[in-house]
């Protein structure tokens, strides 16, 4: 059975991205369900750009990462999705402080799940948005990746 099949839990998926790139970027699962994911991200140096806000980089990476956690939770657990389009609106800058990522399905389909994850400062505005498309593909064993030279 997947992981995200189990009890997905917010510690469970801040757990699962602590030794990679959202464990850097310190993004924190906070609520999660198949139908809402939230997540916090409290922004310091390494998130800002050259003129002391949130790099559009950083934006995109909080929400791609919350929309790929709730993709995995729309599939079966003999899938996976990968991100295949991606499109984000930034409405207003971003001081450090921290962030809240809402997410929630548009649509979920057998091929395709479409994502909309919302940004909101710490005063409550909005200040991003993001759309994105999610492949649903079967999920391979590491083994039966290895054996045909891919990626699992």
């Amino acid at each position: 059975m997947s992981i995200w099949h189990s009890a997905a839990t917010p510690e469970l998926l801040t757990e699962l991205g602590s030794k990679s790139m959202p464990g850097y970027l310190g993004i924190r699962v906070t609520e999660v369900d198949k139908d809402k994911l939230v997540g916090e991200l409290d922004v310091d140096d390494r998130h800002l750009n050259n003129s002391g806000h949130v790099h559009g980089g950083a934006l995109a990476a909080f929400a791609d990462d919350l929309g790929g956690a709730l993709a995995g939770l729309n599939v079966p657990p003999e899938f996976r999705t990968t991100t295949i389009e991606s499109k984000t609106n930034i409405f207003r800058a971003c001081a450090p402080g921290r962030l809240t990522g809402v997410t929630v399905p548009v649509h979920v389909g057998r091929r395709t799940i479409v994502l909309q994850t919302s940004i909101y400062r710490a005063d409550g505005k909005l200040a991003a948005m993001m759309i994105q498309t999610q492949m649903v593909l079967p999920r391979r064993s590491a083994a039966a990746a290895d054996e045909a030279g891919g990626a699992a």
